[in-house]
């Protein structure tokens, strides 16, 4: 049987679209089922520390995505926000994919 999937989508940034996610993984982590947080990317200078499958050394992601994995009961992995941006200047970020800086992009570049 295929998976379920649900997505959250909001009409801007902080408008509680984290903390829901949080708390319906909680949810349905006590119901029973398998739930796994996503963002493909994710723009942020809060990172936290997650498991690189494979790498013992860990790698970065964003802190939001780490709680969401917490909620599910789950450890958080490099896969759940597979690209973190790291805001450093007003029009540049530090790229981290998969955990591991990769380097940086000005938003210009980054867009095209």
């Amino acid at each position: 049987m295929a998976a379920k999937a649900i997505m959250l989508q909001g009409t801007g940034s902080d408008v509680g679209k984290t903390v829901l996610v949080a708390g319906l993984c909680r949810a349905a982590k006590k119901r029973g089922l398998k739930v796994r947080p996503f963002k493909p990317q994710n723009m942020s200078n809060n990172a936290a520390v997650a498991d690189i499958p494979g790498d013992n050394s860990g790698g970065e992601i964003g802190r939001a995505q780490w709680l969401q994995a917490i909620a599910c009961g789950v450890a958080p992995s490099v896969h759940m926000n597979p690209v973190l941006l790291k805001p450093q200047t007003d029009v540049g970020a530090q790229v981290v994919v998969q955990g591991k800086v990769f380097g940086e992009a000005r938003a210009r570049d980054y867009q095209a």
